[in-house]
């Protein structure tokens, strides 16, 4: 499936070109439009806004990809570039980070849908990490969700810091290309926040960033002893039971380790002990060095799948895609690109 691509860099053009071993080479990265315009994006605001929020409590959890099964992989990866990472930041009032949310989306079958997103630090202030098939539709002849918004802090159908449209999304050339599942992650830039009024006007809120702080971002990292997953689970388990309904942010902690997932053609992911069920949790953040008193860290993986790893019929890991040297070009052209108000 192609999709409508921005070429990003002097003098590369992405459509027919391959992915190469230079993190910083601009044919890995691929721009996808989602809200171009405000007009448009007002539009898909006043959606999600209406009649108090309807469209945000009636929506479903994602339920494509949830469950992959893993085994070892058969050679440790060779890193493509040295470990980085940029630092987290607070909101500008100093107040405690809210950075963990639901993005909402209209899928190929018509109806709202969600999967978890985590706002980050960059230039601008408005960047969102999630799984890549949660923003490009891998199932549909639809290249990308629609009405797609991030609302951070959500609980119980409330917006509590505004809701935030994403105008285009950067995402690895051969996800968008190919749909390689090797590289499921997507970073989303955002339009300033809006609320409505009793009457749905809209107002500006301010930049994501600046409301909410961001996490960090960590690239080329060993898998670590020790990552916090924070996510909206909602999905059952293989057995049937149901323990988690969607309607608050959970987190979980466990190590993570080097996985494959065959069936998905992808030879290096990584896993991390969680009992989180997929639906709904997809797009989870990965946070490495997590401080708790401070609720800031550095994501270092998103949620694009779980798996029952011994087969007690109850998921036991989370599954992503390793952030590389090639994830943090992406990431870093992402967090230069401005966005600006909706209103």
């Amino acid at each position: 499936m192609r999709r409508k691509l921005i070429a990003l860099g002097l003098g590369f053009g992405l459509v027919g070109a391959t992915a190469i071993a230079g993190p910083a080479q601009a044919d890995v990265i691929a721009s996808v439009p989602l809200h171009g315009t405000a007009a448009g994006a007002q539009q898909t605001a006043t959606f999600w806004l209406a009649d108090g929020g309807a469209n945000l409590r009636n929506a479903t959890p994602y339920v494509v990809q949830t469950s992959v099964s893993v085994t070892d992989p058969a050679t440790p990866p060779v890193l493509d570039a040295k470990p980085g990472n940029t630092a987290p930041m607070v909101p500008l009032d100093g107040v405690t980070p809210l950075t963990s949310g639901k993005v909402f989306f209209v899928g190929g079958d018509g109806q709202p849908h969600w999967c978890t997103g985590t706002a980050l630090q960059s230039q601008y202030r408005n960047l969102v990490a999630t799984a890549g098939h949660c923003v490009l539709d891998i199932e549909d002849t639809t290249p990308t969700q629609s009405q797609v918004v991030f609302v951070p802090g959500y609980a119980d159908g409330t917006a509590p810091k505004g809701l935030y449209v994403a105008k285009q999304a950067f995402v690895h050339y051969d996800f968008s290309v190919y749909d390689d599942l090797e590289r499921d992650y997507a970073f989303m830039t955002v339009y300033n926040g809006v609320v409505a009024d009793s009457a749905g006007v809209l107002s500006d809120t301010g930049r994501l960033g600046d409301n909410v702080g961001g996490q960090g971002f960590a690239w080329n990292q060993p898998p670590a002893s020790s990552i916090r997953v924070f996510g909206y689970p909602a999905g059952p388990h293989p057995d049937g039971t149901l323990p988690y309904t969607g309607e608050h942010l959970l987190q979980s902690a466990g190590a993570a380790s080097w996985v494959a997932a065959p069936e998905l053609s992808a030879e290096y992911l990584v896993g991390v002990e969680s009992p989180f069920t997929g639906e709904g949790s997809l797009g989870s953040g990965w946070l490495l060095r997590y401080d708790a008193s401070k609720k800031l860290g550095y994501l270092n993986g998103v949620t694009m799948s779980v798996s029952d790893t011994d087969a007690d019929n109850r998921y036991d890991t989370g599954v992503s895609p390793y952030f590389d040297g090639e994830a943090a070009a992406i990431y870093k052209a992402a967090g230069a690109s401005w966005t600006g108000r909706l209103v």
